[in-house]
């Protein structure tokens, strides 16, 4: 089950590479890298999806993969570290913990 949630956190990873390929890309190989990482991180997301529950899975996939986002955006493009965003994906990352913690299989009788 863990190696599941590790294709969760690995297609988050990616789907941070790919939003900033959407942004950045100038030539063709750039936008076949960003297509390459959308593929890869939608890919790992469905199957994980086939052995966990997919609204957490999901949630997990968007709250991890904005953080990606957002820490590549201040440690690549120098965007300013601002206390109101941390607090945020703070916030954001508690919900994710909290959802993942909250779905635990049923215990069979």
């Amino acid at each position: 089950m863990h190696k599941v949630w590790v294709s969760v956190v690995l297609a988050a990873f990616v789907e941070a590479g790919w939003v900033i390929g959407l942004k950045h890309a100038d030539t063709a190989g750039e936008w076949l890298l960003t297509l390459i990482a959308i593929i890869s991180s939608f890919y790992l997301l469905l199957r994980a999806g086939y052995r966990l529950a997919v609204g957490t899975v999901y949630a997990v996939f968007v709250g991890l993969g904005t953080t990606f986002t957002v820490l590549s955006d201040i440690l690549l493009f120098g965007s300013p570290i601002v206390l109101s965003k941390c607090l945020l994906l703070g916030l954001l990352l508690l919900g994710v913990i909290g959802l993942k913690l909250l779905d635990q299989p049923e215990k069979r009788r």
